[in-house]
């Protein structure tokens, strides 16, 4: 079957990639290895804080739109406290924006994006499949899947995760550390009401954060170490709801636990190169983030937003896998990129330690950041895009 790009992952990143090449002149293949989960009973444990400027991306590429308004949570201030008396908050009202990000279930924006790129007459969905084989021409790329099938394309991007297998296969290099945490995440009912406040407090056992969903309720990701991650799993509900209001100085009064929790193991992984001839990587294929900032899908939807422009961008007989013009993508997403992998993995390891004077220089730095509107209204301005 002859395509003119083959997107590998259908997550986030790969069907965005999909429906913001709507209306192109490309026909596209994207390999899903398994159908979303069934939306939930309740509400899903995995959530994800979507900046303006990504929510201005799903809204071009019309799955904004569609999310059910009642599930949608918007944040107007993020309160972080460190260890010590370091404090920095941050309010959407003081720096002239609506909000400052969206709390939003992960499989809620899944299931939309699938069912649009479903909808669209230049994308044909193979699921659940396979790929086995990844044979790089000068002139085409050949994707092999176990079905028997085999793709012939003048592109592949490789949207499929940390462990990319699109990455292995064309030996591109990915440098990872793995941090020795997991990401443990639960939902709460609160018996405060939260305010549309996000809650981040950097501990000697980890970052936790309160983010705000619908009604009285929050979901939690506590990011800590391995050990801590497992026993925090092995508590009962009332044991672990007393744990993290009690993490949390109480500041939401009694929790109530919602589902089960669920955890995932944190790593930076850093690409030296996300593009080649015929091939580009977007999303956690390309890099990944440790989860303190928030940031890891948005820069996810930007690099979809980016290569679909250089694509879009083309003439209409250009080579759409002309490493010349897939560089222009991984120029315009390499400064991001770097900026906020630095960043995390910068507080990551300044938050980690328990020294003392750590701790003075952390809780001085957040005071200081706190006491300069000029520089905190600047940190707000880059987080909204």
């Amino acid at each position: 079957m002859r395509f003119d790009i083959v997107i590998v992952g259908a997550g986030l990143a790969g069907a965005s990639l999909a429906a913001a090449l709507k209306g192109s002149r490309y026909r596209i293949a994207l390999i899903d290895s398994r159908p979303p989960a069934p939306a939930p009973d309740g509400w899903d444990s995995r959530v994800y804080a979507v900046s303006p400027a990504a929510q201005g991306f799903l809204q071009e590429v019309g799955a904004w739109q569609h999310l059910a308004a009642e599930r949608l949570t918007p944040v107007y201030d993020m309160a972080i406290r460190g260890d010590g008396d370091g404090l920095l908050d941050f309010s959407a009202y003081d720096s002239g924006a609506d909000q400052l990000a969206w709390i939003v279930e992960a499989g809620l924006i899944q299931r939309e994006l699938r069912e649009g790129v479903k909808r669209q007459g230049n994308v044909t969905l193979i699921c659940p499949a396979q790929p086995e084989r990844l044979e790089m021409r000068e002139d085409a790329v050949l994707l092999g899947l176990t079905s028997g099938q085999t793709l012939e394309a003048g592109l592949i991007v490789g949207a499929d995760g940390a462990d990319s297998w699109v990455r292995a296969q064309a030996g591109m290099q990915a440098d990872t550390l793995l941090y020795g945490e997991m990401g443990v995440v639960a939902n709460f009912e609160c018996e405060k009401p939260h305010r549309n406040t996000a809650f981040q407090w950097f501990r000697a056992d980890g970052v936790l954060a309160w983010l705000p969903l619908p009604g009285n309720r929050i979901s939690m990701v506590w990011s800590t170490p391995e050990t801590h991650a497992h026993e925090l799993l092995g508590l009962d509900a009332p044991k672990l709801c007393g744990r993290v209001a009690k993490a949390g100085n109480d500041r939401l009064g009694a929790l109530s636990l919602q589902a089960p929790p669920a955890a995932f193991p944190l790593r930076l992984t850093r690409v030296p190169r996300i593009v080649a001839p015929r091939l580009a990587l977007i999303g956690d294929a390309a890099h990944a983030i440790h989860p303190l900032s928030g940031h890891g899908i948005n820069l996810g939807f930007l690099d979809a937003r980016a290569l679909a422009g250089v694509l879009q961008a083309l003439p209409e007989f250009g080579d759409c896998g002309d490493e010349r013009h897939l560089r222009r993508y991984a120029r315009a997403r390499a400064e991001e990129v770097a900026l906020l992998q630095w960043t995390t993995h910068g507080l990551q390891r300044l938050f980690r330690p328990s020294h003392p004077a750590l701790s003075l220089v952390r809780n001085l730095g957040l005071n200081l950041t706190d006491s300069l509107p000029v520089l905190r209204n600047m940190l707000v301005r880059y987080a909204l895009g």
